[in-house]
């Protein structure tokens, strides 16, 4: 037999606003309030209501949804029933509603639930029966179940109670915590206290490092699954972090509430991951995705009631919050600049308050791809390559997946092909291991020995970030099919003309597909991309065309043709290239001006090698020089310093009045304890995790122990003050 529970929401808001001063109140009412009356803040519109009243049929269903189809690729369109229902469950309770308290809403519900308690509509996907289903009806509950008849009530509660800790989806990261989350909704009802306190533990203690496992890894990445794809923004984002968030806010000052040492730590991974992976904190970073990338999306800034649930309990890290509250509110400018590594998921950020650029790879420790469960993201398999996209705005990419060729991706090194393989070939294991980074968490390098599953094909590809400019370097591209190979430079939404330099004339591009000889550099849409070696380029800044149905196996999806204006930039590499190489500029948020009068002396950029055992660039007018040594090797800076690397890894070095200032080393590969360096020169240091082995004056071997274990791949930084 279930409790009553009279839900009256004014009460329930009072108890709300005054928390602890209603200290008569229950502390398992005073949740459930909270709970219902976020249930209730999103507004109801009338129409839409007589909308959804209009299409009910007698039995209780609705028109327009095929009920018989449970397949996965439909997306299980049973969903809308149950959406139907709370919508008007919340109608039923909101006093501005002309349907408030309506004899025929309350009717309406109870023949719409009954027809799903008769039917108990089971959809192929776990999801839909875990998660969807029981988190509509137990919302149905908390609103209106107590006036519900009991029969009904208990007949939904074997439904709702699919949500359990011991159901497939509730595995360790970020779906538990949303099954978790249902369950403690489902006692609230029937008035479990016992029950939902040991739930409510439960939800507290999965904030946590998992590292190797599913869930939040040492580097503040997130991994849903055991592919260790990088999930940060998704799984990690919705289903996890703000799934805690929301019950942080519900517990807040009662004798549930979660200690401040879990929300500190939520506050961590927000501001080090979660906002590291976005652009400049306000926007989905379109990098990050997977398989979602095939759903049409608005481009708007992120919601900030995650924040501001947050700083109800702690005020941690207050500023940096704050800062980027105002930030989603239009109140303030980006003005953060950092470079960021994530270690354990191979993906670099870079960040300057007026660009944000990123680099996505994969190795032997990490998947190269989500799969394309339930149909969307069949043509994604390329998108681990060394993608590098770069965004000024935010919305450089969006939507511009229908017309996009899946084999020009930004950044990538690719075989051109008649078709994609199949969707199931898209997720397949890496096949090195020297894929890392090495950064200060200001400037940076991203390196990847890139050896593809798909294709047969080879390359050595770096990227060297020193703030106004980075430079992309590529060298030892082989392959044995006798297939062309491009590098794409960049593939975009065309927003402006196209300006070239090509033999010392600048011109503005027609529209259509050139192949161009002799280019210096090229200007789209306020970024520049110079050549230091003037070559032959491949351009399009024409309309595409294509479908959202192409890019997913998904039903019901629209197959009206896209026609959008794209800029591709790319270099041909030929038929089985054997050896072949590029290098190129970018110079994000410049004006066609400027780049002209800049790109003469390559911005005080040298590149120093590009080779298959050594790529290095030196950055004259900051006094860095950055390198990857894919073997032991030396290196001349332009300055005279010589630098000995005595095995592989990654280097950066800051000098100034001709002397070492700073050493930063990493090891891709992930094998070594310590890197030996010997340099030109007297230099004497000693410390926890470095130390000179040996000097005379002339030159110094320097010894920098590396991180290990969970932090194996992370860059170390000796300074020499």
């Amino acid at each position: 037999m279930f409790l009553t529970r009279k839900i009256v929401i004014g009460f329930f808001a009072l108890c709300i606003i005054h928390g602890n001063a209603l200290a008569q109140i229950d502390d398992f009412d005073i949740v459930k309030g909270r709970v219902v009356a976020e249930l209730m803040k999103d507004d109801v519109r009338d129409d839409r209501v007589a909308e959804i009243l209009s299409t009910m049929l007698d039995d209780g269903s609705f028109s327009g949804i095929d009920y018989a189809d449970l397949s996965r690729t439909a997306g299980f369109p049973h969903r809308f029933h149950t959406y139907n229902l709370v919508y008007l469950a919340k109608a039923y309770q909101n006093s501005q509603s002309k349907y408030f308290r309506s004899p025929e809403i309350k009717h309406s519900i109870i023949k719409s639930l009954k027809n799903w308690t008769d039917y108990d509509y089971f959809g192929d996907n776990w999801h839909n029966n875990q998660i969807s289903t029981p988190t509509n009806l137990v919302n149905v509950m908390l609103l209106i179940g107590d006036e519900l008849p009991d029969s009904l009530v208990k007949a939904a509660q074997p439904i709702i109670g699919r949500a359990h800790m011991n159901a497939s989806g509730a595995r360790p990261s970020g779906d538990r915590i949303v099954i978790a989350g249902i369950l403690a909704k489902n006692l609230l009802f029937v008035g479990d206290k016992n029950k939902f306190d040991d739930i409510i533990r439960l939800i507290e203690g999965e904030v946590k490092f998992s590292t190797g496992k599913r869930g939040m890894q040492h580097d503040y990445s997130f991994h849903h699954r055991h592919d260790r794809v990088n999930n940060t923004t998704s799984y990690g984002y919705g289903k996890y972090a703000n799934a805690f968030g929301e019950w942080s806010y519900y517990v807040a000052d009662t004798k549930y509430k979660f200690s401040v040492e879990k929300i500190n730590h939520l506050v961590d991974y927000y501001l080090d991951g979660i906002y590291k992976q976005m652009v400049y904190g306000i926007y989905t970073d379109i990098s990050v995705k997977n398989r979602s990338i095939s759903h049409k999306s608005d481009f708007k800034p992120h919601d900030v009631v995650e924040i501001e649930r947050l700083l109800l309990s702690t005020e941690y890290r207050k500023d940096e919050l704050e800062e980027i509250m105002k930030l989603r509110k239009g109140d303030a400018k980006p003005s953060l600049s950092f470079c960021k590594f994530f270690w354990q998921t191979e993906h670099f950020v870079f960040q300057r308050p007026n660009y944000y650029t990123t680099v996505r790879m994969f190795s032997t420790r990490n998947r190269n791809m989500e799969k394309p469960y339930n149909g969307p993201g069949k043509t994604t398999h390329h998108r681990a390559d060394g993608t590098n996209y770069l965004m000024l705005q935010g919305d450089e990419y969006h939507n511009i997946w229908p017309v996009y060729d899946w084999q020009k991706i930004s950044g990538t090194t690719i075989m051109q092909k008649s078709e994609l393989p199949g969707p199931d070939k898209i997720q397949l294991d890496g096949l090195t291991d020297f894929v890392g980074a090495v950064t200060d968490g200001s400037l940076g390098a991203a390196a990847f020995d890139f050896r593809s599953p798909h294709d047969l094909i080879k390359a050595k590809k770096s990227w060297f970030f020193f703030g106004d400019e980075y430079v992309c370097l590529g060298t030892d591209i082989s392959s044995e099919p006798n297939l062309p190979v491009n590098t794409t430079i960049n593939q975009v939404l065309m927003r402006s003309d196209v300006s070239i330099m090509q033999d010392s004339e600048r011109k503005i591009l027609a529209r259509g597909r050139h192949e161009l000889g002799g280019i210096k550099w090229v200007f789209h849409d306020r970024i520049g991309y110079i050549f230091p070696e003037p070559g032959t380029i491949q351009i399009s800044n024409r309309e595409e065309q294509g479908r959202w149905s192409d890019i997913t196996d998904q039903k019901n999806i629209s197959d009206e043709i896209v026609s959008t204006d794209v800029f591709t930039l790319w270099f041909d590499h030929g038929k089985s290239p054997d050896g072949a190489s590029y290098q190129y500029i970018v110079v994000p948020d410049i004006a066609e001006e400027v780049l002209a009068s800049t790109a003469i002396n390559d911005r005080d950029i040298d590149i120093l090698a590009n080779s298959k055992d050594l790529q290095a660039v030196n950055h004259s007018g900051l006094n860095i020089c950055q390198a990857v040594f894919y073997k032991a090797g030396s290196l001349n800076l332009s300055d005279g310093i010589k630098l000995e690397l005595h095995s592989q890894g990654m280097i950066m070095v800051k000098t100034e009045r001709n002397k070492i200032k700073e050493l930063t080393v990493s090891d891709p590969s992930r094998q070594l304890r310590s890197i030996l360096v010997t340099i030109s020169g007297d230099y004497h240091i000693k410390g926890d995790f470095y130390r000179t082995l040996e000097n005379d004056h002339m030159a110094s071997l320097l010894q920098i122990e590396l991180p290990q274990g969970v932090y194996a791949g992370k860059s170390i930084t000796v300074n020499f003050d």
